[in-house]
């Protein structure tokens, strides 16, 4: 009998404290910023009730991980202090561990010390890292030691400077050689849940992120989940000569493209459109091929 083909990438799992958790087909994660200045207005949270209210949205539109951020990280943005990027995170993992305390909680930081107080103070299941390591040394012995799957993100520079002139050799190629150190150096810690995210717009010209799109597929060499995080960025609203508010339908495109090149999550601000996409190429790549004679 013929294997039933698929469009999604080869089955793999997540330990998110104690629950294995199946990514037999691309995961959601929605987006939810604890900020005053995301590049996107529509993704800010401040308030308890604002916060419960999307979270409330993101399960009920099919999302499966929340991801909070406290500390803006948009292109020249000043990363908060330590302490503000805790307090604004207290607030919000209160009110959605109260609200919803067995959703899957992704937190969006580079720091190790913010990292292990999330998971011990609220069973955060999985650190979300833009620098994968680069902003604070100490975060690959701390995720070694929570024990919970880790999101390893390519950004060339720092918030601050990395769309200030970004130079590749070879941008396929210098992320792979990237992953492959990072990945080796968690190995050796013994970290098994990594997921790797090629940081669109995190130190690429519009160039290089759609020369990784286009070549997605080539991560798939590292055999483990790509998360893509393309939602409203640049390079879908500048090349249309738009704003964030109107790049939803070009998010759509770009994502279903992610998904056919191997995508195994969708970070988004729109979780029912990414849930509808993914709902759709399930259905078209069940159906069965017929061949002409």
């Amino acid at each position: 009998m013929e294997e039933k083909r698929s469009v999604f990438a080869p089955r793999k799992t997540l330990q998110c404290n104690g629950r294995l958790i199946t990514i037999e087909k691309p995961l959601v994660m929605g987006i939810i910023n604890i900020t005053n200045d995301s590049f996107f207005s529509g993704s800010r949270y401040r308030f308890s009730h604002s916060i419960v209210r999307r979270a409330k949205q993101i399960i009920e539109e099919g999302g499966q991980i929340i991801d909070i951020g406290a500390c803006s990280t948009r292109p020249g943005a000043k990363p908060v202090s330590e302490r503000d990027e805790i307090k604004r995170l207290h607030k919000a993992l209160a009110a959605i561990r109260r609200s919803y305390p067995e959703t899957i909680i992704s937190v969006d930081t580079f720091r190790a010390s913010v990292a292990e107080w999330a998971v011990k103070e609220f069973r955060v299941d999985i650190i979300n890292d833009i620098s994968a390591g680069q902003m604070d040394s100490k975060m690959f012995e701390t995720i070694a030691e929570l024990n919970v799957p880790y999101i390893l993100m390519h950004m060339q520079g720092t918030p601050e400077n990395m769309q200030q002139n970004p130079q590749y050799e070879n941008v396929i190629r210098d992320l792979i050689l990237f992953f492959n150190d990072k990945i080796e150096k968690l190995k050796q810690l013994n970290v098994k849940d990594i997921i790797i995210d090629p940081g669109f717009g995190f130190g690429k010209t519009i160039e290089h992120n759609y020369t990784i799109l286009k070549n997605l597929e080539t991560f798939k060499l590292l055999e483990l989940p790509i998360l893509v995080g393309i939602s409203r960025k640049s390079m879908i609203y500048k090349p249309l000569n738009t704003k964030p508010e109107q790049a939803l339908n070009g998010t759509t495109v770009l994502n279903t493209l992610a998904i056919l090149k191997g995508a195994s999550i969708l970070r988004v601000h729109d979780v029912k459109q990414a849930a509808e996409t993914i709902r759709l190429l399930e259905l078209l790549y069940a159906q069965p091929e017929f061949q002409f004679i």
